[in-house]
């Protein structure tokens, strides 16, 4: 299992360009954090920007669901791989639009700790060249996402950590998927 293991935890695909990875330390065994990730629905209680987590096929490699945001923003999730107790793959996007690829991996640090660790491999400016493409992935396209990604990990750390579901904008807001501060 090790090798199955370590071998998941390398990059999924390799060829994609700059993708962005948070890793959270959960005073958790990896078997409970497992146990909130696989469950349907578990963006709700865990996820600071999510509204509503329909499932529409669940679980393994064939699950499908959507993420609801506080913007209004509306996305789906395609699940392409599904390792028991490890993690799983997807692709996420816009109903009808490009889809981001997605890695969820847990890693057991000891029998009562583990790091939760997900990666995005952004569809945006894959096609684009490096040189016009640098600037807005370090200035703008990599920090949103890595704060995105750390209020997601810090809310699945949260509610693993202490049984209680995440607010909205608990770790922050962001621009992308937090509501709106004022509307007309």
């Amino acid at each position: 299992m090790a090798k199955h293991f370590m071998h998941n935890w390398e990059d999924p695909r390799p060829g994609y360009k700059w993708p962005v990875t948070v890793a959270q330390p959960i005073s958790a065994p990896a078997v409970d954090v497992w146990g909130v990730i696989s469950m349907p629905g578990n963006l709700e209680p865990c996820h600071p920007f999510c509204v509503k987590n329909p499932v529409e096929v669940w679980s393994g490699k064939e699950s499908r669901d959507e993420v609801h945001y506080a913007s209004g923003w509306v996305y789906e999730r395609r699940f392409c791989q599904w390792i028991d107790g490890v993690g799983y793959d997807l692709e996420i996007g816009r109903p009808g639009g490009s889809m981001s690829f997605v890695s969820w991996r847990i890693l057991p640090l000891d029998s009562y700790n583990c790091t939760l660790r997900i990666t995005v491999y952004p569809h945006i400016l894959q096609n684009i060249p490096f040189t016009i493409r640098l600037l807005p992935h370090i200035l703008y396209i990599g920090p949103k996402l890595r704060s995105y990604l750390s209020s997601v990990t810090r809310g699945f750390e949260w509610y693993v950590t202490h049984g209680e579901p995440v607010l909205r904008n608990q770790f922050g807001r962001h621009p992308w998927f937090s509501a709106p501060r004022f509307s007309r």
